[in-house]
């Protein structure tokens, strides 16, 4: 399994290299021609169904845009980019990457995980051992948890740390109502490439920098209303339609924004650019032929988008860049408000676990 390269805490600041999707784009229109003759001639009469109803994209090398000068000449970008849409919780998209994946045959199968969530693709799918907390995006998984958890605060900070964890509690409470374990899609990914071979790549961008530039974004006022709605749908005893509803991460992410719009850019678009990067222009993915993106629905329009407008400019610095200006005295002010804040995160979130327990 092939994860990203490591972001330096050092590294340039964000720069948007791809401006959103304009709201005139649509995916299906821009690539739909090629998609359907590829799908034909892969001999699954059911791809046709997915490309029809626009879960299933196929973009040509052609498509893509020029080769940036700074990429090493031996680079070749991959041939041909599939991507297909998934919900998270349903058990259609499970039947979905099974048989795309059987069907295509890719050399690299790109999902939408970073390294601290890869351990969503190895959890058991078995009831009888439920834990407390259900998997979700969130979540810090694997055998050493304190190893994830030290690479969270290292990559992100102390405060996406935080909102990790509230995140993590919230999604599962409001996914507590579904009757399959989040990310089995994902799984059946894992299981399906190395049945067939293919090489499997952690492709979205690491949520600690996510949740760290997501947290930026916000005014001390907009931070201080999502911690407090954080904590009342954590400490909520009544179920609401949001929470029988919103179960995917990226309904959680638009909702989010919809209310806090500064959260659009980094919950979204940016990682939209992100998983194209990965798709066409990370190593990982060199000298393929065929490359398959398992993806939640809602990105495809954001990658197509990416991939069919780069005039090289989707670079991995670009789309991972953080930067501090402050000064000592601000980083000390900010420090005591941040322990602060994460003291009181770790005290709900301990109070909330014993009442369950």
């Amino acid at each position: 399994m092939a994860a990203g390269p490591t972001p330096s805490a050092a590294a340039a600041s964000f720069r948007p290299p791809i401006p959103p999707p304009p709201p005139c784009f649509n995916y299906r229109a821009a690539v739909l021609a090629d998609t359907r003759a590829a799908a034909a001639a892969a001999g699954d009469p059911a791809l046709a169904g997915l490309v029809e109803s626009g879960a299933l994209v196929r973009v040509p090398r052609r498509r893509f845009g020029p080769v940036p000068a700074w990429r090493p000449p031996d680079f070749v970008e991959p041939d041909e980019v599939w991507i297909l849409g998934t919900s998270h919780l349903s058990p259609d998209s499970v039947a979905d990457v099974e048989r795309v994946l059987r069907a295509v045959q890719p050399d690299n199968v790109v999902v939408e995980l970073c390294r601290s969530r890869a351990g969503i693709m190895y959890v058991s799918s078995d009831s009888s051992d439920e834990p407390l907390l259900k998997s979700n995006m969130f979540s810090l998984g694997g055998s050493k948890f304190f190893g994830a958890v030290n690479r969270s605060i290292n990559l992100g900070g102390q405060s996406a740390f935080a909102l990790r964890l509230l995140l993590a509690v919230f999604s599962s409470k409001i996914s507590s109502s579904a009757n399959r374990p989040f990310g089995e899609e994902f799984r059946a990914a894992r299981r399906v490439s190395e049945d067939i071979g293919a090489q499997l790549v952690l492709g979205d961008r690491p949520i600690e920098i996510t949740l760290e530039r997501a947290w930026k974004s916000l005014t001390w006022d907009q931070k201080t209303k999502l911690l407090i709605s954080l904590f009342r749908g954590i400490a909520s005893t009544t179920d609401t339609p949001d929470e029988k509803t919103a179960v995917s991460p990226y309904e959680l992410y638009e909702k989010l924004s919809t209310s806090y719009p500064a959260l659009l850019q980094p919950l979204i678009h940016e990682r939209d650019m992100f998983l194209a990067w990965s798709l066409k222009r990370s190593k990982a993915v060199n000298k393929s032929k065929t490359v398959v993106g398992v993806v939640g629905k809602g990105h495809i329009n954001g990658i197509v988008y990416a991939l069919i407008s780069d005039q090289g400019d989707l670079r991995f610095r670009d789309l991972v860049g953080r930067a501090s200006s402050d000064t000592w005295v601000s980083s000390l002010i900010k420090g005591l408000v941040r322990d602060t804040v994460i003291g009181l995160v770790l005290w709900a979130l301990y109070e909330q676990l014993q009442a369950v327990l």
